[in-house]
């Protein structure tokens, strides 16, 4: 199993990147596949799910309306659009991947991550 995470940057307040996470070694009629983000100083935030079981897509609070996970399978890959950024954003972002259908499984059950990307928002 591996993930490849790309597409971070510095990005002034209000402007948008799209973060793709490439993956190997997962289906996801098995898995589902999460975005997290770890803020300097914080702990880690999931962000975005994915998965085939229902709700196929969930967001924190502080993601939803503005970010926008989806995947594309036959690229295998995952990606996170985000919108109207803010500097509370700035973190590095990871992918995970945990057995299972449910967007609703806690942290500890994504056995599978990336190396993570940098996101900066700042002007």
């Amino acid at each position: 199993v591996r993930f490849v995470e790309s597409g971070g940057g510095l990005v002034q307040p209000g402007g948008s990147l799209r973060l793709s996470c490439a993956h190997s070694g997962v289906r996801l009629d098995y898995f589902n596949i999460k975005w997290f983000r770890r803020a300097p100083g914080q702990g880690r935030e999931g962000v975005a799910c994915i998965s085939t079981g229902d709700p196929s897509t969930s967001y924190a609070s502080s993601a939803r309306g503005r970010f926008t996970i989806s995947a594309d399978k036959a690229e295998k890959t995952v990606y996170l659009q985000m919108t109207n950024l803010k500097p509370e954003d700035t973190a590095v972002y990871y992918c995970a991947a945990a057995r299972g259908s449910s967007c609703l499984q806690p942290q500890y059950e994504y056995d599978y991550w990336g190396q993570g990307t940098q996101v900066t928002v700042s002007s």
